[in-house]
């Protein structure tokens, strides 16, 4: 399985994909992140995650299923179709899917969903990540 690291160069605190747990390449992959209260958003009047930290883990993911080891960098581009239907809270484990729809000349558009437990609380219809390729 390829390491977290080794695609994505987000780190805490701006890392939300805890790990791949299913792929198939340029097809979808599935991962998940782990919600704790020590998260960087977390604050007096806010006690779930943004909506919008969930649609970047998203992007995050999609990198995964198209991408290898150094071949690249992922960029968000896009949005379309975004239905939030539930928040995560501390404790949750945010899972997170990412379905390849078209991948043309370094534009992946794909779909996304994110549950907590079986309730799916963000859907995407279009999830657009430009990858640049790497020129080393």
């Amino acid at each position: 399985m390829t390491k977290i690291s080794n695609v994505l160069p987000h780190r805490y605190p701006f890392l939300f994909v805890d790990q791949i747990l299913e792929i198939e390449q340029n097809k979808w992959v599935k991962g998940y992140k782990n919600i704790t209260i020590n998260e960087w958003f977390f604050y007096e009047n806010n006690n779930s995650v943004p909506s919008t930290l969930i649609i970047e883990g998203l992007a995050q993911l999609g990198a995964f299923a198209t991408m290898s080891d150094n071949n690249g960098l992922g960029f968000l581009s896009a949005l379309k179709g975004i239905e939030v239907l539930g928040q995560a809270y501390p404790g949750d484990r945010l899972d997170l899917y990412y379905k390849v729809l078209k991948n043309k000349r370094g534009f992946i558009i794909g779909e996304g969903v994110a549950t907590v437990g079986n309730k799916v609380i963000i859907r995407a219809d279009e999830i657009m990540i430009y990858l640049q390729a790497n020129t080393e």
